[in-house]
C-alpha cells in the first residue's frame, strides 16, 4: 500500500507495524480541513494493506491533537452544506476505525481535545503521559459532541462519569484517566515509546486473526450502540454549528475570552 498522498499525517512502517503520525506541529496538530479529509480516508486504505497487520497512532511534536483549528470552525459557521459535509466526514472517520479490525495503538503526549481525543479513545490501546489531556469541550464551544464523544466515554467510564466530562467539557489528566478506564495506562515520558512498541510487537507477533477477529466480536456490540448514538450526536452537533452561540464561542475563543451564551 503506498501513502506517499499523505501529507497531514505521516505514515511509517516497521515490518508490520504501521505509524500513523499527525504531522501539524506549528498548530499543536490542530484538525484543518486537509487533516480531516486525510483521516477520513486513513483507516478505510489500512484496512486494505495486506503489509500491515497493528497500527500506532502518535503525533509530532508535544500536542496529541488541540482538537478543530479555529479558522476552520469559524469558516464553517453558518454554512448548512459546509457543516454537513464535515460531519459526513466524522461519521466516516468513526465507522472506520471502528470497522477496522487490525488493533490501534494511541501514543498521547499533551492535549487530545475534541476530535483528537476522540480518535484517542476509539484506539484499541490508549498510552498517555501522566500529564497528558483528556477533554472534549463541545458543549464549551456551543456545540454538541458529535464526533465521538457521545458514543465512546459511557463505554469507558459509565455515563456517570462520562456526563461529568461531556457536560461540562472539563478536561481530566492522563493519570487520573487511566485510573477511572478512560484510557489503558499512564506511562512516564520517558517510558512511553518503550512501552507502545513493546505492545505493538506483542500484537505482531501473535495470533494475527485470534486478535483481529476477537476486536471484531467486541466491536460489534459497540457498533449496535453506535448506529443508535452516531446519527443522533452527528445531525445534533450539526444544528448546534448553525447557532448564534457557536459564533459567539469562536470568536471569544479567539479573544481568549468567557463567551457569553444566548441560548439560541
Amino acid at each position: 500500500m503506498n501513502y506517499d498522498h499523505y501529507e497531514a499525517l505521516q505514515i511509517s512502517r516497521d515490518g508490520r507495524i504501521l505509524t500513523v503520525c499527525i504531522n501539524r506541529p506549528e498548530a499543536k496538530n490542530a484538525v484543518n480541513p486537509q487533516l480531516h479529509d486525510e483521516f477520513s480516508r486513513i483507516f478505510y486504505d489500512i484496512d486494505r494493506d495486506r503489509e500491515t497487520d497493528v497500527v500506532i497512532l502518535s503525533s509530532s511534536g508535544g500536542a496529541f491533537c488541540a482538537g478543530g483549528d479555529i479558522p476552520w470552525l469559524q469558516s464553517l459557521h453558518g454554512d448548512p452544506v459546509a457543516t454537513a459535509e464535515t460531519i459526513h466526514n466524522d461519521r466516516k472517520i468513526q465507522n472506520s476505525m471502528l470497522d477496522l479490525e487490525k488493533p490501534i495503538i494511541a501514543k498521547v503526549v499533551g492535549p487530545a481535545v475534541g476530535l483528537g481525543c476522540s480518535l484517542a479513545l476509539f484506539c484499541d490501546f490508549i498510552y498517555a503521559t501522566p500529564n497528558a489531556r483528556f477533554a472534549d469541550p463541545h458543549v464549551a464551544v456551543g456545540l454538541v459532541a458529535g464526533d465521538g464523544g457521545a458514543l465512546i466515554w459511557p463505554q469507558l467510564v459509565g455515563y456517570a462519569r462520562a456526563k461529568r466530562y461531556l457536560l461540562t467539557g472539563d478536561p481530566i489528566s492522563g493519570e487520573d484517566a487511566a485510573a477511572i478506564g478512560l484510557i489503558t495506562e499512564a506511562v512516564p515520558a520517558e517510558l512511553l515509546d518503550e512501552t507502545v512498541q513493546a505492545m505493538a510487537e506483542r500484537l505482531a507477533n501473535g495470533a494475527l486473526h485470534s486478535i483481529k477477529w476477537t476486536k471484531a466480536s467486541i466491536n460489534a456490540g459497540l457498533k449496535v450502540i453506535a448506529n443508535a448514538v452516531i446519527d443522533r450526536a452527528a445531525a445534533f452537533e450539526n444544528v448546534t454549528m448553525l447557532l448564534q452561540d457557536h459564533g459567539i464561542a469562536l470568536e471569544a475563543f479567539k479573544n481568549r475570552e468567557r463567551p457569553k451564551f444566548i441560548g439560541k
